[in-house]
């Protein structure tokens, strides 16, 4: 299943769940805070960090399968603090994101995304890139455990 590679950040790849609390960690996400996961896929992260958080967790999603896939992990989890939007991510606003996740191709990341999230994110907000850096910005952690482990790069807005 893939999203069509013009609209979208990536075609849709899931990440590990074993990196899911790196990620959490990275977020540092407090109660009154909001994380964003921009092409969320299946809400794998989204849902995870909405059941280890009290913060509001919501993810945005292109594909109508997977949105609808999101919809009912929701409905099953049972969590009050999670919204999914079927949406195209670039036509929302992210003024008020805390933190945001993405996963996408290093070419939107570098030109697309990163200009949206300069113009769009408060000061202080985080932003967490999955394997590919955001170029121009330079991370505050650059988190690899191992040789094996997929890097994860935070950044501080």
């Amino acid at each position: 299943m893939m999203a069509l590679p013009s609209w979208s950040l990536a075609p849709w790849v899931p990440m590990w769940q074993k990196d899911l609390p790196r990620i959490l960690r990275l977020a540092q996400l407090q109660p009154t805070e909001t994380f964003y996961d921009l092409g969320c896929g299946n809400g794998k992260t989204v849902l995870y960090v909405a059941e280890h958080c009290s913060g509001q967790a919501i993810g945005v999603e292109l594909a109508w399968p997977l949105w609808l896939v999101c919809k009912f992990r929701q409905w099953r989890s049972g969590r009050t603090n999670v919204q999914f939007y079927w949406r195209n991510l670039f036509r929302i606003n992210l003024a008020t994101a805390d933190v945001v996740y993405v996963f996408g191709m290093p070419e939107k990341l570098r030109h697309t995304l990163r200009l949206k999230l300069e113009r769009e994110l408060k000061p202080g907000s985080r932003v967490i890139s999955y394997v590919f850096p955001i170029v121009g910005w330079q991370p505050t952690i650059v988190d690899k455990p191992g040789q094996q482990a997929i890097t994860i790069f935070l950044y501080q807005r």
